[in-house]
C-alpha cells in the first residue's frame, strides 16, 4: 500500500474479496480514504496491471452499527440498480462484485468502478451548476427500467420531527400540520432519493468562462420508484442548506425549465418539499458533517439549523 493512513487501510478480508475481483496480474497499489458520506466508509482504490498502467475502483463498506443494520437491502438495491443504468443515458458507476451480507468481507460492502470528477459544493459558480443539476434529475426521472425498482419510503412523521431551537413556531407547526396528512397521489418515476450536489461530480474547468460538466451520479444505494417531487424536494433543501433558501426554492424553477413534470397543485407541491425539508429536523448534526469535511467549515450545525428554519419558512409563505 502506498498509502498507510488507517482511515484509507483495506481490512483484510475485504481486501482478500477484492483481489478475487481483480483481472489476471492485478493488484491493488494504493488506497485513498474518500470523505463527503454519512453512511458508509467509501475508499478509492488505485489497481495496477503490472504494466506501469492503474485503474481506479470504489469500495463502499458499510461499518456503523445502524447502518449495517440496513446495509443488506441498501447494497442490494445499488447492485440491482447499476447495470440497469449501463449504457441508459445516465453516467454512474460500473457495478465489479457486491458483498450485501458480509458473507466474504468483514463488514457489507460494494465494488464498483470510479468516475472522473469530483463534487463541488462552493457558493461560487452555484448559478451555473443549478440548471446542469436539474437538467441531470431530467434525465434520471425520464428512466424506464425494465424492472421498476422498489416503492419510495418516507420515514418522517409529525411525530418526529425536530423543531430547531428559536424557529418559527408557528411556520413549523404549520408545516408538521401539511404532513399529518395522507400522500396526494402522485404519478412514479424513476428516483435517485439522494440526489444533491454531494452525489454529483462535476469536470470543473480552469478558471475561465467555461462552464463545468456533469461527469457522473453516484450513491444509487436508496434508489425507487415514486413522485417526481420527492427528488426535487431533497435537492432543493440541500441547496437551499448549502447556498441558502432561495436556491432551494430556485431548483424548482430550474427542473421546470428543463422540462421536467411537478404536482400540478400548490398544495401537493408543498406536501413533497416541506416533507422532506422537515426530515432534515432529525438529522441536522449530522447533515453538515461532510459538508465541513469538503472545506465549508462556516456550516456549523447551528447555522444549517437557521438556513433549515428559514427554508421551511420560505416554503410556508409560498405555497401555504
Amino acid at each position: 500500500m502506498t498509502d498507510h493512513d488507517e482511515a484509507a487501510a483495506v481490512r483484510p478480508l475485504t481486501l482478500a474479496w477484492v483481489s478475487r475481483h481483480l483481472k489476471a496480474g492485478e493488484r491493488i497499489v494504493g488506497t485513498e480514504a474518500l470523505h463527503g458520506g454519512i453512511t458508509a466508509e467509501m475508499r478509492r482504490l488505485t489497481i495496477g496491471t503490472g504494466e506501469g498502467v492503474t485503474r481506479d475502483l470504489v469500495l463502499r463498506t458499510f461499518v456503523d452499527p445502524f447502518f449495517v443494520e440496513h446495509a443488506e437491502d441498501l447494497l442490494k438495491t445499488e447492485a440491482g440498480v447499476l447495470p440497469l443504468l449501463a449504457g441508459a443515458g445516465v453516467s454512474a458507476p460500473g457495478l465489479v462484485a457486491a458483498d450485501p451480507t458480509a458473507a466474504h468481507c468483514e463488514y457489507p460492502s460494494l465494488l464498483m468502478t470510479h468516475l472522473t470528477g469530483r463534487t463541488v459544493l462552493d457558493d461560487e459558480g452555484v448559478e451555473a451548476r443549478v440548471p446542469l443539476l436539474a437538467r441531470q434529475l431530467v434525465a434520471i426521472h425520464a428512466l424506464r427500467p425494465a424492472e421498476r425498482p422498489r416503492e419510495y419510503v418516507a420515514l418522517t412523521t409529525a411525530d418526529t420531527v425536530v423543531t430547531p431551537k428559536d424557529a418559527d413556531a408557528a411556520a413549523w407547526a404549520a408545516a408538521i400540520d401539511v404532513i399529518r396528512e395522507p400522500a396526494p397521489p402522485y404519478e412514479g418515476r424513476f428516483l435517485h432519493r439522494d440526489f444533491q450536489p454531494g452525489n454529483v461530480l462535476f469536470d470543473v474547468p480552469l478558471p475561465g468562462p467555461a462552464v463545468p460538466r456533469i461527469t457522473g451520479v453516484v450513491d444509487w444505494v436508496q434508489t425507487s420508484w415514486g413522485p417526481a417531487d420527492l427528488d426535487v424536494a431533497h435537492c432543493s433543501t440541500n441547496l437551499a442548506l448549502l447556498h441558502g433558501p432561495a436556491w432551494g426554492l430556485r431548483f424548482a424553477e430550474a427542473y421546470e425549465e428543463a422540462g421536467g413534470v411537478l404536482a400540478a397543485a400548490a398544495s401537493e407541491r408543498l406536501y413533497w418539499w416541506v416533507r422532506d425539508a422537515l426530515a432534515f429536523s432529525e438529522e441536522v448534526q449530522s447533515v453538515g458533517r461532510p459538508w465541513r469535511e469538503a472545506g465549508r467549515k462556516e456550516l456549523t450545525t447551528r447555522v444549517v439549523e437557521e438556513r433549515l428554519d428559514a427554508y421551511v419558512t420560505a416554503l410556508m409563505d409560498a405555497l401555504g
